[in-house]
This record gives C-alpha cells, structure tokens and sequence, in this order.
C-alpha cells in the first residue's frame, strides 16, 4: 500500500482552527521510479512520498464471495438516519448518490419530487443542502431496471469516441478521464452536453451505466474519477468520504504568496444573488458555513508577476481552491468569480480562461493497490506556460505537505 505523507507538525490542530496562511516545512525532493501502469520512455512526474502499488493478478481480484449485492444495501422498508459532520452542506441528491450508489438519476429526483424523502420532517428539493445532524427520511429504494442494450447510433459512436480520447486510466471497475475546460460533469439549467449524459453511451450488457464518484469545476480541467461498477462506485465514494483520496491542483496566480509555503484554513459558506452564486469567507457557527482546509506551495515563479503554485485540498467543499487563493490575495488567473484584484491587466498572449488543472489524484483501488493518475497541462495552460517558461516536468514541493 501507499506510504503516508509525514506530517512536518506533530501537534494536533484543532478542527475549527483558522489559519488563513500557515507555513509548512518542505522536505528534500527525492527520486522517484515509473508507476505501474505508465508508458516506457515516459518519465512520470515524481511524487517522493508515495509509490503506487502493482495491481494484483486478476484471479486475485475477483470480488469476494462474501460480498452483499447493492440490491442488499438498499433500504426495503422506511429509515431515518442522521446527517454525519462529513456530509454537511452536501446537496439532497448527492447524499443519496453517496450513501446508495447505484441509484439512478432519474429515480433520486422522483423520490425527492413526490416528498418521499423528508429532512426534519419537511419536504425538501434535490439541489437543498444538508446540515449535520439533520435527520432524513428515507423511503424504500430499488435499481431501475435494466434497459437491453442495443447497437450504438453514430452519435453515440462519436461520444464514446470522445470519452476514449479523454481516458488517461482504464481498467474493468473503474475509469479517469482528464475532463476539458469547459465541459461540465453534470447537468444544469440549459446544459445538454455533460460528462454524466455522455456515460449514456458506456452502458454494460446488464444495463449499468458508469457513476460520478466526486466533481470537478466546469471550466477546471484535470481528472475526474468515475466508477464503471456498483461495487466499485461503493468503495471509491467511501475513499472520498474518509478522506482517503489525495488529490493535487496546479494553478497559475498574480503575484507571490508569501509564505511560499502554506496553510490555509477558513470556514466557506454559500452566498447566492439574482445572478451569481459565489462561496465567501465566513465564521464558524454561520449558517451554513463548512470548514475547508488547503495547502499551497510555490513552484515556480515567471517574474514578479506571476506564480505556479501546486494546490492540496484537505477537505472538499464548493470552488474551496478559487475561494481560499482569492482570500490570500492570490486570485486564479481567468477566475471569473473571484479574481478581484483592480486594474490588473493579464500579460500579453495569455489566455482569459481560468489556470486551474485537477493535475493528480491518488487513491485506493476497490480490488486492492492504488490508483494514480496524472493530466497534462490543458492547451491554454500550456501556451502560458511556454509564454512564461515554466517547465511543467519541476519536481512540486506539495508532496511535503501534510494530510490534515
């Protein structure tokens, strides 16, 4: 298994700790080996304290009989449970996504339609957010039944073409894609081309369609993780929910953060207008307010003017890395939300398109090793990163940071 990243502080922080930038202390870069699974003659970026595992032989990774079909997990009569402190401001149908993997789109939203579904009682809508400690209602569930799968049309043939251009990492339980700027992982008013409706096309011969285990930004690039099974889908959204999956961000900022290294450490809560909704800085005990928790560390810097940063977030909340670098002073370049620095005039032959990369993430495979995918830098992040000649293959001093 992957080895820990060592923590650089061996005292306790508190949960509800602020530290808007708190330093941490980096450790030698070290040599890195291939990971299982890369090209030859492709030298992979290093990541010192961690290793991918070697898969395990197939025959060993067979699902163990033991096992409970998710048919098994699925409430047969009514429930209530409590909401835990890590679904807190979760929305109603991505409590359900995560808690029963499996459910259909289409059956989460008639359960919460009819007001089958009750939170403290009352009826509620799909996009509410949650509060801990909450009690939800929850009906008796069951699988759609399966549809016969037919002979693809051509358009369908161009989407599954196009979802095999993005896959950077494939095996038979689950997928990563390294999602294009501006394609949306799932759908919204006036959406019809995302990334969920496309897994339409992936559907197996028992009628199961790959499931969304996490979500990136629309116009962020990068990884996106997807489960090809229920059994798979079960375990991975269980990884992100103990925090088990790590993931890297790399952005391109105004200025130098100083420290170059650092903590971030707020409480985020959503703030909505007629026009926009935005996350804002907020205080522990607001309504709605969630801790988040980012690290940050400079990897290089294109004059005075410009920084490459490596992101790690701790904890997973709404837009938390375009939120926390704009609360340091440090907005994302392209940022259309929180890029709030005056008269700053972005350097000729850039692109305004926000510089946020979903550039790694590592996390547990369900069959047991670990999965560890890279994205490459989108075309627009690449063409400013050769305008500012920032070399992308720079060892990226965020492996030191700390988990918590």
């Amino acid at each position: 298994m992957s080895r820990r990243i060592k923590r650089m502080n061996p005292k306790p922080r508190s949960r509800d700790e602020r530290d808007d930038s708190r330093p941490f202390k980096a450790r030698s870069a070290k040599k890195a080996g291939p990971r299982p699974g890369t090209k030859p003659g492709v030298k992979p970026p290093r990541f010192a304290a961690e290793r991918a595992e070697r898969r395990a032989p197939k025959a060993a990774m067979e699902e163990p009989a033991a096992a409970k079909p998710v048919e098994a997990l699925l409430p047969t009569k009514v429930q209530t449970v409590k909401v835990t402190a890590d679904e807190n401001n979760m929305r109603v149908d991505r409590f359900l996504e995560a808690r029963f993997p499996g459910l259909s789109f289409s059956h989460i939203q008639r359960v919460v339609r009819k007001g089958e579904l009750r939170v403290d009682g009352k009826r509620v809508d799909s996009k509410d957010r949650l509060e801990e400690g909450q009690s939800v209602r929850i009906p008796p569930l069951k699988l759609d039944t399966p549809k016969v799968a037919g002979e693809l049309s051509e358009a369908a043939q161009k989407t599954l073409k196009a979802l095999k251009e993005m896959t950077i990492y494939e095996d038979d339980d689950v997928l990563v894609l390294n999602k294009p700027a501006g394609l949306a992982v799932q759908g919204g008013s006036g959406m019809t081309r995302h990334i969920d409706q496309m897994l339409e096309v992936m559907r197996d011969s028992k009628g199961q369609k790959p499931r969304l285990v996490h979500r990136i930004d629309r116009e962020t690039s990068g990884c996106l993780l997807i489960a090809k099974t229920r059994f798979a889908a079960s375990h991975l959204t269980g990884a992100f929910r103990s925090r088990s999956a790590r993931k890297v961000y790399w952005a391109l900022v105004p200025g130098l953060p100083k420290p170059k290294q650092g903590r971030i450490s707020t409480f985020l809560a959503k703030e909505e207008s007629e026009d926009d909704t935005i996350m804002r800085i907020a205080q522990h005990g607001d309504e709605g307010a969630s801790h988040a928790v980012t690290y940050y560390a400079v990897v290089e810097t294109a004059g005075n003017k410009l920084t490459w940063v490596s992101l790690k977030p701790v904890t997973g909340r709404t837009h938390q890395l375009r939120a926390h670098m704009a609360h340091i002073g440090h907005p994302i370049v392209g940022d259309p939300k929180y890029f709030n620095i005056e008269n700053w005039q972005l350097p000729g032959g850039l692109q305004n398109r926000l510089h946020l990369l979903a550039r790694r993430i590592v996390i547990p495979h369900p069959r047991g090793g670990v999965i560890d995918a890279t994205a490459p830098l989108p075309p627009h992040m690449q063409q400013s990163w050769n305008l500012l000649g920032l070399d992308a293959s720079r060892f990226d001093p965020i492996e030191n940071a700390p988990e918590e």
